[in-house]
């Protein structure tokens, strides 16, 4: 491998920051789990995995040949990343008091339905779009990459937000009094908008 574990144990954590980061994944979380338990969330929490092997593959591979074409390219890329988190963690902190609106159509009964259901949310999540294809290559330099390289990285991708879903999904009733209290969403939201924004300066500095 020559991708420096410093900077996969960066990108890790960058994760376990955005999966605390409220959005369409928890709310698909909590409307499964509220109608059918965890064993009606957990295959919407394995259709999110799909997405979070792709997004990261699509990133690495549609990016790799501009970073071989463009020179400071890879630069360029660091400092988008190093202003997205600080951008989304204003933005969060700006918005902390919002609620998250859910959609019933995620509720649907059926394994298929529940991964179907998580595929289309992270599919369609601009929150993991902006983090896979405008913040991942800020994290490694795509140029060098191996496969064993790019086996990691997909890896971390996958089983970070897989374990704190279904985590997320085991312990609903706390998650839902959560999104339910708006003093207790205005915190968490707050608290992950610093987050963000602390590590687009560890980007930056880094």
């Amino acid at each position: 491998m020559t991708i420096p574990a410093t900077s996969l144990l960066l990108y890790a954590g960058a994760l376990v920051v955005l999966f605390f980061t409220p959005g369409p994944v928890w709310v698909a979380l909590t409307a499964r789990a509220l109608s059918g338990g965890f064993a009606s969330a957990w295959p919407l929490a394995v259709g999110v995995v799909l997405g979070d092997a792709l997004w990261p593959l699509a990133a690495i591979f549609g990016l790799t040949w501009l970073l071989a074409a463009f020179d400071g390219f890879l630069i360029l890329m660091r400092w988008v990343a190093v202003a997205t988190f600080i951008v989304m963690g204003a933005l969060l902190i700006r918005n902390a008091g919002h609620q998250i609106s859910s959609d019933s159509r995620l509720t649907r009964p059926g394994r298929l339905a529940g991964f179907l259901a998580g595929v289309a949310v992270i599919l369609a999540n601009p929150k993991a779009i902006l983090f896979y294809m405008g913040v991942l290559p800020g994290f490694f330099d795509l140029t060098r990459v191996t496969g064993w390289d790019i086996a990691a990285i997909v890896a971390i991708s996958m089983t970070i937000p897989l374990a704190g879903n279904l985590a997320f999904s085991l312990f609903i009733d706390r998650a839902r009094r959560l999104l339910a209290s708006p003093a207790a969403l205005q915190r968490t939201n707050r608290i992950a908008g610093v987050l963000l924004i602390l590590v687009g300066v560890v980007i930056g500095v880094a």
